[in-house]
């Protein structure tokens, strides 16, 4: 699997203020020359961003022993948790009070009085479309055996 000839390669996660070293297995090596407190891998993923998610998994499923190497607390990257996905449940929410603020509804038969914004409950939608969505991936996380190095 990996090019180099050597049977055992290093990776240390010591920019994660963690003291284990992961050994990635090269495929054609059969030996286990690990010391104790190492972790052995056969593919190590850094992030679990929509790239490393889906490829950890599909590792995984394929019969790797797979980790993904994550700092935050939750999973899924900067699109899940503060880009794509909030950004996109807020601007559906914005466009629907658009709609119900100047006359869209109005115009499809929807008669709606009184529109208002409740910001909190906004934002708490938008919140809970993150939560499913990361709870989701680390559910796919565990249902397929991929290690999480944090």
């Amino acid at each position: 699997m990996f090019s180099q000839a050597i049977p055992w390669r290093r990776f240390s996660n010591q920019c994660l203020n963690c003291s284990r070293t992961i050994l990635l297995r090269n495929a054609s090596s059969s030996s286990s020359s690990s010391s104790s407190g190492e972790q052995q891998f056969d593919l190590v993923v850094i992030g679990s961003g929509p790239g490393g998610y889906v490829a950890a998994i599909k590792a995984a499923q394929l019969g790797l022993k797979t980790a993904c190497v994550e700092k935050n607390a939750t999973y899924g990257g900067t699109c899940l948790n503060v880009g794509c996905i909030p950004s996109k449940a807020m601007l559906h929410n914005s466009h629907l009070y658009h709609m119900a603020n100047h006359g869209e509804l109005k115009k499809r038969g929807i008669d709606v009085e009184g529109v208002s914004l409740n910001l909190p409950v906004f934002m708490k939608q938008k919140e809970d479309a993150v939560k499913g969505l990361t709870g989701g991936v680390a559910y796919l996380f565990k249902s397929n055996k991929v290690n999480i190095i944090d």
